[in-house]
């Protein structure tokens, strides 16, 4: 029963996001302008399937995707430069030799696990109905700015953290700024502001708060009974996964490598793989002015990337403790940069070097 209703909701985000990253019309707008001015990345709104095409140089780099049936807006897919995917298409847009599992880990996203008793985390549309009492959904409300300048792009936009009954606990004001440089990398930053409506309790909890579900390419290998789609996205159950092509290693901050990054407290992660035949280093920067400051990572060999400096009790094993707090129009600001680097690796010297970038250090 439970396959089945993570299938039905599967089909329901396949048909909600059918052309999310794929806009044609948004490909010929962008080539035209390019003739006309240098900015690289554009933007095109889909209203009809809810998502807003982030364009580079005229190609899909990634879509800003916030129909209600995801439960929260994601970044989806996201791409190397030249195109490669770096994120798990299921349960969107299946490929084949792709694992099923946590139908909720879509994209790129930002969201907690338990938000005064709500888990904003797990839903999706495989939790059933009888049962979303418990969870916490976050709607998009407005694109408040796009801007393009040379070798950057900004979407500004606001959503909403609702109950089930539809109250709001949260506002969040998120400023996505995309970059592309010429030696192969990309980078995303996120500033988030998140403002109570009402007193909000961010309880300590392992499920936060950014998240990348990875493209299979940069798991980590792994011997262990998997369930992978094919190609036309039909679940098959196997007993030992195919490694071939799984290339994918963590590194952090600490120097700590593999699994072991899991729990542990860093000012960066680095995920290095290779994606037919192109090396990509795919890195989380954490930021001195975040709460919980330097994150404890939540890096699953599986394919879950995610910096949590909320959960510290449960990824720390009691160690550390952070029950976090709003009070009714208080605001607290979250800020992260993605970079993903395609064409060969990213050294520690250099990760550094963008870590300090990004915190003001140069």
């Amino acid at each position: 029963m439970k396959t089945a209703k993570i299938l039905i909701g599967t089909v329901v985000l396949s048909t909600a996001l059918a052309s999310c990253g794929q806009s044609q019309s948004g490909q010929s707008q962008s080539r035209q302008a390019q003739t006309e001015q240098t900015d690289r990345f554009s933007f095109v709104e889909n209203p009809g399937s809810q998502c807003i095409d982030v364009l580079l140089d005229g190609q899909p780099y990634t879509s800003y995707c916030y129909t209600d049936s995801l439960k929260k807006p994601v970044l989806f897919p996201l791409r190397t430069k030249g195109g490669h995917f770096v994120t798990r298409g299921w349960p969107v847009q299946p490929r084949a030799n792709e694992r099923t599992d946590h139908p909720h880990h879509i994209g790129l996203w930002f969201n907690y696990g338990d938000v005064n008793g709500l888990d904003f985390w797990n839903n999706s549309p495989a939790i059933p109905a009888e049962k979303r009492s418990g969870y916490g959904s976050i709607h998009h409300a407005a694109v408040n700015k796009t801007e393009s300048n040379g070798n950057t792009g900004v979407l500004d936009v606001t959503k909403y953290w609702l109950g089930p009954q539809g109250d709001s606990l949260l506002k969040e004001d998120t400023r996505y700024v995309f970059q592309v440089d010429e030696e192969g990398s990309t980078s995303i930053e996120l500033d988030i502001k998140l403002t109570a409506l009402k007193d909000v309790s961010l309880k300590d909890n392992k499920e936060g708060v950014l998240g990348i579900r990875l493209a299979r390419e940069l798991e980590h290998p792994s011997d262990q009974p998997a369930k992978f789609t094919d190609a036309n996205g039909i679940v098959t159950e196997v007993a030992q996964s195919n490694n071939d092509g799984v290339t994918g290693h963590y590194i952090s901050s600490e120097g700590i490598e593999g699994d072991d990054v899991w729990g542990t407290r860093g000012k960066w992660v680095t995920l290095n793989g290779t994606i037919e035949g192109e090396g990509v280093s795919l890195v989380i920067l954490d930021h001195e002015g975040n709460p919980g400051y330097p994150t404890y990572w939540h890096a699953r060999g599986y394919g879950l990337f995610a910096a949590n400096p909320l959960g510290q009790k449960e990824l720390s094993g009691g160690k550390d403790v952070l029950n976090f707090k709003l009070d009714k129009d208080a605001s607290t600001r979250f800020r992260y940069k993605v970079l993903i680097h395609a064409g060969s690796k990213l050294d520690t010297a250099t990760i550094n070097d963008r870590f300090a970038e990004f915190n003001g250090q140069q």
